[in-house]
């Protein structure tokens, strides 16, 4: 399966929208540099497989479909794609964009009690459509970098 990058986007702050960049730097292990969700030593270990979020266009689109205007970043995705069906691809899937290569970790979320398009549609698409992953080698990625989909081998899933 092959999509591509949309768009990039970091917060200095959690809990806030994320502004679109022109590229982002993963570390390995990490998440994006400059980054406010990027896992450091103070990350309590139950968070600290969630280094980088995806959203595809497709599922923002259904939200668009209620006169919403939303952009890159405003459901606080790092990574937003095009032409890949991110809810239905298995945890263990290794993600191969830029030079980067992910490895997903979590499949949605549960969504925050005050988060803004909630409150305004009753409905939000992260928790159920967004992805979750770790990096497992870091690079820079950037808009219109292909990603490239890679099924886990069986029973071997990278620890994080």
């Amino acid at each position: 399966m092959k999509g591509t990058v949309l768009a990039v986007c970091i917060s200095e702050k959690k809990g806030t929208k994320k502004q679109p960049v022109p590229s982002v730097t993963l570390e390995k292990n990490c998440g994006i540099i400059g980054d406010a969700h990027a896992v450091d030593p103070e990350t309590p270990l139950s968070y600290r497989h969630r280094q980088v979020s995806l959203l595809a266009d497709e599922s923002v689109d259904k939200m668009r479909a209620k006169s919403v205007v939303l952009n890159a970043g405003d459901f606080a995705e790092n990574i937003l794609t095009k032409g890949i069906n991110l809810k239905d691809i298995p945890i263990g899937t290794r993600l191969s964009i830029g030079q980067a290569i992910l490895e997903v970790s979590q499949i949605g979320k549960q969504c925050h009690n005050d988060c803004e398009i909630k409150r305004m549609t009753g409905q939000c698409v992260m928790p159920t459509e967004g992805i979750f992953a770790v990096v497992i080698q870091g690079g820079e990625i950037k808009a219109g970098d292909e990603i490239i989909t890679s099924l886990p081998l069986e029973g071997k899933v990278s620890s994080y």
